[in-house]
């Protein structure tokens, strides 16, 4: 139930996934304040959290590069511990996004139920342009109509993928150890799909 929860996974949780963690509660903020809501209550109506597959750098920080990512676009880095996934993460999430192809296939070893519901970020942005918003519920900012919808996408976007291959541009790169440029790209195809998803949440 409400809110809707978003998880998202990359390998060590403290680079790729933070950054699509904290864009993407930046991204439906950034949309009340433009219905003139308060961005503030961005927190009721969605969750968005993440994990790592292993947990070599469980209780870190964001990784600097990528919280410099994160604050220069509006977002905030404060209370960000990286952790390890594990099985409740997955079983409380509406919607789980994975950096890599590899990642998915992870999630769904570990919980099978959730293949329906498990997506690579690129393959999921890619989804949402075929979608017709049309059919979805109707959109109000509040926590059951956010939940509702965002369901709604989910099952929308599970039902167009049998026909569609995964494409190795779905993966993000591993930035890890990089420089500032190397973050900034990964942070931009991670806002293709962050946004495109706010906008089906909060249109």
């Amino acid at each position: 139930m409400p809110p809707f929860t978003v998880l998202h996974v990359c390998m060590g949780n403290i680079c790729r996934s933070p950054m699509a963690e904290r864009l993407l509660s930046l991204a439906v903020a950034q949309r009340l304040a433009r219905r003139d809501l308060d961005p503030g209550r961005a927190e009721e109506l969605l969750h968005s959290h993440s994990a790592g597959t292993g947990g070599w750098h469980a209780g870190e920080e964001m990784n600097p590069p990528a919280a410099r990512q994160v604050t220069t676009r509006g977002g905030t880095v404060a209370g960000f511990a990286a952790r390890k996934l594990r099985s409740d993460h997955i079983d409380a999430a509406d919607l789980v996004l994975t950096a890599t192809a590899d990642q998915q296939e992870y999630v769904v070893a570990l919980r099978p139920d959730a293949a329906a519901r498990t997506f690579v970020l690129g393959e999921f942005g890619r989804l949402l342009t075929a979608l017709d918003r049309d059919a979805l519920p109707s959109a109000e900012a509040t926590p059951d109509a956010v939940y509702a919808r965002g369901v709604a996408v989910v099952e929308a976007a599970n039902v167009a993928r049998p026909g569609m291959s995964l494409l190795p541009s779905d993966d993000l790169d591993d930035p890890w150890g990089r420089g500032d440029q190397c973050f900034s790209r990964v942070a931009d195809e991670i806002e293709e799909t962050i946004h495109p998803l706010a906008a089906s949440l909060l249109p």
